[in-house]
């Protein structure tokens, strides 16, 4: 097979059935049968390397699957229901009672949630460092400091962490550097080339790309996967084989999407840049990024999500959706539209504004999903809403 992640992205499949099908077909089934006692017993004893039931492993998850761990240079992977099923059971499969998290402060709103509100129950704790403060991680780890974890670039405040400076941290500590590359996808960086041990997605974003299904995967070290699959085979967060089956047609085509997606992106944030409403602007491609060369070393291309600030602050952002007329205004990112959102009054309202300006969400902070429309359309829509 070869290594081009276009080429792999095609022709990863399973193999085909008596019917010689050119297209892998779906099996929406809940088991599987065995041959006789013996077949039986060496299945579930592992001897036989093969389907049992759906919850464990189906032809579908699977071509998905080895399709992420190809693209990503990882070992091994497991699939989930979500990008937050992914998150709670590498922790949940990997930590014991009692063990300490260093993660960026810059993480998605569930996973703060996870952090701050359910995984204490089980008396594990984290400790957070700002993206530009990674030379304070050092002091934040303790004796029972397991995992640094990390998402780059980050949601919504789109800021890029070093991955080789938070591998080598982590090495030097003996942690685990688990990644969260949603943003990015496989396509546009691979953190275990820069050292992660564990990368995880919501293949509900970019990897779907037309917002029809939800699912997550963590690809990495083959022993740690074997972990997380053993916890999510018993608690039952598993991909459904049907969104196993349209997220690896999607990525068929992530190539090609994420060419024009960051093509069109890049533009918007140019536009963006220059505009007389517009007091700043993150992308990762643009030279005014704090983080423009750490981008520029570890992503093939710059993603799709851009952050800007409109001058006014939170009524000025409420009104700058409200005059929005082509793009989608949604919680969902990754999408063939694009799509605005308003943080500070929708998806992180219920923190306090002290807590938002600590990732970077400003009171006038908006994120937009660039999507593959004409592009001189979204910033014509952009513009008149500004404008406005």
């Amino acid at each position: 097979m070869s290594q081009n992640f276009e080429t792999q992205a095609v022709r990863i499949q399973t193999e085909r059935s008596q019917f010689s099908e050119h297209s892998t077909p779906l099996y929406l089934t809940s088991s599987f049968i065995f041959d006789d006692a013996e077949d039986m017993r060496a299945s579930f004893a592992e001897e036989k390397q093969r389907n049992l039931y759906s919850r464990f492993s189906n032809p579908n998850t699977t071509e998905f699957v080895d399709k992420i761990v190809a693209m990503e240079g990882a070992e091994a992977g497991y699939a989930f229901a979500t990008g937050m099923s992914a998150v709670f059971s590498t922790f949940a499969a990997l930590l014991n009672s009692g063990d300490h998290i260093v993660s960026s402060r810059s993480v998605f709103g569930s996973t703060h949630s996870l952090f701050t509100k359910y995984l204490p129950k089980w008396n594990i704790e984290t400790s957070y460092f700002k993206v530009n403060e990674v030379d304070k991680v050092e002091s934040l780890i303790k004796p029972n400091t397991k995992i640094l974890y990390a998402e780059s670039p980050t949601n919504p405040a789109v800021d890029v962490l070093d991955l080789e400076l938070l591998s080598t941290i982590a090495k030097k500590h003996n942690l685990l550097l688990v990644v969260d590359n949603c943003f990015a996808t496989p396509y546009l960086q691979n953190p275990i080339q820069f050292g992660a041990d564990l990368v995880i997605h919501s293949a509900t974003k970019l990897i779907d790309g037309q917002g029809r299904v939800l699912g997550g995967v963590t690809v990495g070290k083959a022993d740690l996967v074997r972990e997380i699959y053993l916890f999510s085979r018993n608690t039952g967060p598993a991909m459904s084989p049907f969104n196993a089956w349209v997220l690896s047609k999607s990525l068929e085509t992530l190539a090609v999407r994420a060419d024009k997606h960051c093509e069109n992106a890049l533009k918007v944030a140019q536009f963006l840049e220059n505009h007389p409403e517009v007091n700043f602007v993150k992308y990762p491609f643009l030279k005014s990024h704090p983080q423009y060369e750490v981008a520029k070393k570890q992503m093939r291309l710059g993603g799709n999500i851009v952050a800007f600030e409109i001058k006014g602050g939170v009524e000025a952002g409420r009104r700058f959706l409200d005059r929005i007329k082509l793009c989608s205004l949604s919680a969902n990112l990754g999408d063939s539209r694009t799509i605005v959102t308003h943080p500070s009054s929708t998806t992180h309202s219920k923190l306090s504004r002290e807590d938002r300006l600590e990732v970077g969400i400003t009171d006038g902070l908006v994120r937009c999903s660039v999507g593959l429309e004409f592009v001189d359309d979204v910033i014509e829509d952009l513009n008149q809403a500004l404008n406005n």
